[in-house]
């Protein structure tokens, strides 16, 4: 597995988790497919600025609490609210 898809893989799931969205529960439960979790790590690869994203994780883990939505350029925002509980 190549660094960069690690390092989404990994965004993707500080991001899902900053918004109230287990994955781990949405497998179980059929809410969302082992390729959807895969083809959103292959989206957030093609975000524009990774950085931005986790500098603004960085922020609101320290701030606490969960948000609402990921930031507005985040390529699976529609896919985390659906997701949400």
């Amino acid at each position: 597995m190549s660094r960069d898809f690690r390092k989404h893989a990994d965004l993707f799931d500080r991001m899902a988790t900053r918004v109230g969205v287990d994955l781990e529960q949405a497998l179980f439960r059929g809410r969302l497919q082992p390729g959807d979790l895969s083809g959103a790590v292959l989206a957030c690869t093609d975000c524009s600025d990774p950085q931005d994203c986790a500098r603004w994780l960085d922020l609101s883990e320290a701030e606490g609490g969960p948000r609402d939505r990921p930031p507005g350029y985040c390529r699976n925002g529609d896919l985390l609210a659906a997701l949400k509980p």
